[in-house]
């Protein structure tokens, strides 16, 4: 090996290993001075805008998660909506024999649980076998109608860290082209390939599992509604198998 030769700063040390081998060893006190401004504090964009063109397809990414995330809870929540009294009232007008205003009620209340149960009440007079098929075949129609546009969440979860690491590769090259150009091995040097480096990364991550958390939370309340649309259909099942009040 060849002989070592070693720079130091205050806060930084380069060591030269050989012709080809360039260590780079950045303590915590260099960090620091990187996040630090004499005699000002340095804002939050500003801080951002030091993370370079990367950081406008993690914009992009971020504003994509955010409004499918939007979108997809009022849909969900809006379909997870139903009076408590509905399949009493169901049960009441079927009971009674009045299947004309049980589905009128059904055809009346905009919800997931109450397509499935009109369709029910549409094969009344078939066998109960064939009417859980079809309600069944309403139900993943409802389901697939909640879930879209879902996997685009699972997307940004997957492509932001991923963009974030390309910002590390970006900020590594810029780090050494700034060494290589100017012979110099200070912060100063250093410093804009190190911001690249880290805000990208940090950014990437932070938007992924925004993602990801807004991804798993969105389908906790599509199971409950789900749940919700099975509990219907095992009562509706169940009405219809009751004596018919004369």
């Amino acid at each position: 090996m060849g002989r070592g030769f070693r720079y130091a700063t205050s806060s930084a040390s380069i060591s030269l290993y050989g012709r080809n081998k360039l260590t780079l060893n950045i303590n915590l006190n260099a960090m620091l001075i990187l996040l630090q401004v004499p005699d000002a504090k340095i804002s939050l964009f500003s801080l951002l805008g030091k993370g370079g063109w990367i950081m406008y397809p993690l914009y992009a990414l971020l504003v994509i998660a955010i409004y499918f995330f939007i979108e997809r809870f009022l849909a969900i929540k809006k379909a997870g909506q139903l009076d408590p009294q509905f399949m009493k009232m169901i049960k009441d007008h079927i009971l009674s024999g009045n299947v004309a205003a049980a589905k009128a009620l059904a055809k009346n209340t905009y919800n997931p649980v109450a397509n499935m149960i009109e369709k029910g009440i549409m094969r009344i007079g078939k066998p109960i076998d064939a009417i859980e098929k079809s309600m069944e075949n309403v139900g993943k129609l409802e389901m697939y109608s909640m879930e879209r546009n879902l996997n685009i969440l699972s997307l940004v979860s997957g492509i932001a860290p991923m963009f974030g690491f390309l910002g590390t590769i970006i900020g590594m090259v810029q780090l050494f082209y700034g060494i290589a150009s100017t012979g110099e091995y200070t912060l100063n040097t250093i410093a804009g390939g190190i911001y690249t480096k880290m805000i990208t990364s940090a950014t990437g991550l932070i938007i992924g599992l925004i993602a990801y958390v807004g991804h798993n939370f969105l389908s906790t309340q599509i199971d409950k509604t789900a749940n919700k649309m099975e509990r219907a259909s095992a009562d509706f099942l169940d009405i219809l198998q009751e004596p018919t009040q004369p």
